[in-house]
């Protein structure tokens, strides 16, 4: 039986532990350097109330007709389950394509990573950042930053593609030239999400659920999350979310965070003057948040050893899209069968 650690808590890698569970090939472990499943399909809670959760990455699901047929399953299975509802609130400024479908999460997007997490069986740790991979006696001794190294049979690698490159120990004479350089090609855009969480029976009268902004240079798209999922209740506070352009993003992105609130606050405020004050407020950095160039000439992943097994996916090697990250999950499973 080989011991498979996979590295990284967002959709592709726990779709990805979610298919090899039904290849039966072991125990599989899940790592993660956050607090908790999602990646950038993250929902957060507000501090002073759990209740009130906020998406501050992804912010719902598109299924386009024409490429659907081999994913459409995956698509019924999380409808079925009520993981995914219609998108039906209105979203000001959303450019729609014929024949695609929007839908989104009533728990927050995070419970769609969450459900693959559990279908997994994997047992996933979280606060789990690796930093070091290298051979040891036929298996993969895996760093981390706290606690003692662990060894694996299968190492599958699906963090942005950036963090791979970070990594020390063997994997840094392992990778060879020519997969460097395409793992070096891949580029990502760089934005912040503000989550505005506010105490219940606070009201927020705007007509809409969402909005894309085109004339602002710092917002992008401002969400009254529970708007937006359906779930407006008398019980728990309405949430807000905010996503800044990318100019904004990369302009800003070591800049003071508190700074960076403050700015982007200012601008919410010129568009949404009536917006009252919040009870507590999330800033989140996504400095890898959308792919705008995939490793070339991948179809979804990459094996950097055969024996034993260290393959790396994710959206950086398909697209930043549902779809994209299923198609990488589906490509690593494939792999990973097909080396057993």
């Amino acid at each position: 039986m080989a011991r498979v650690l996979v590295v990284g808590a967002g959709l592709t890698g726990g779709a990805c532990a979610a298919l090899l569970r039904e290849a039966a090939l072991g125990p599989i472990v899940v790592w993660d350097k956050a607090r908790g499943a999602g990646g950038r399909m993250s929902t957060s809670r507000s501090p002073r109330d759990a209740a009130c959760t906020a998406d501050l990455g992804a912010q719902y699901v598109t299924l386009e007709s024409e490429r659907a047929a081999p994913r459409r399953s995956f698509y019924e299975e999380l409808l079925s389950h009520g993981i995914l509802k219609p998108l039906t609130a209105p979203i000001e400024g959303m450019v729609v394509k014929e024949g695609s479908c929007n839908y989104m999460a009533p728990q927050g997007i995070s419970s769609v990573v969450k459900y693959y997490l559990k279908q997994s069986g994997a047992d996933v740790f979280y606060e789990r950042h690796v930093t070091h991979i290298s051979l040891r006696d036929g298996k993969w001794e895996v760093s981390r930053k706290m606690g003692p190294p662990e060894q694996f049979d299968i190492v599958i690698l699906t963090m942005p593609v950036p963090q791979i490159l970070q990594l020390q120990g063997d994997i840094v004479n392992i990778i060879n030239e020519s997969q460097k350089q395409q793992l070096e090609s891949a580029s990502y855009s760089s934005r912040y999400a503000l989550g505005l969480f506010y105490e219940a029976s606070t009201r927020i009268d705007v007509p809409w659920a969402a909005q894309y902004i085109t004339d602002n240079p710092c917002i992008r798209f401002i969400s009254i999350d529970n708007k937006k999922r359906n779930i407006e209740s008398p019980e728990i506070g309405p949430s807000v979310v905010v996503h800044t352009t990318v100019t904004f993003g990369t302009e800003h992105l070591d800049s003071d965070p508190a700074e960076v609130q403050q700015l982007i606050l200012s601008h919410l405020e010129k568009i949404v003057p009536s917006l009252p004050k919040p009870a507590s407020i999330k800033c989140q950095k996504w400095r890898y948040s959308q792919v705008t160039k995939a490793v070339p000439n991948c179809l979804g992943q990459m094996i950097l050893h055969t024996q034993p097994l260290l393959i790396c996916g994710g959206d950086g090697f398909t697209c930043s899209t549902f779809d994209g990250c299923i198609d990488s999950a589906m490509s690593l499973a494939e792999a990973v069968k097909s080396h057993l």
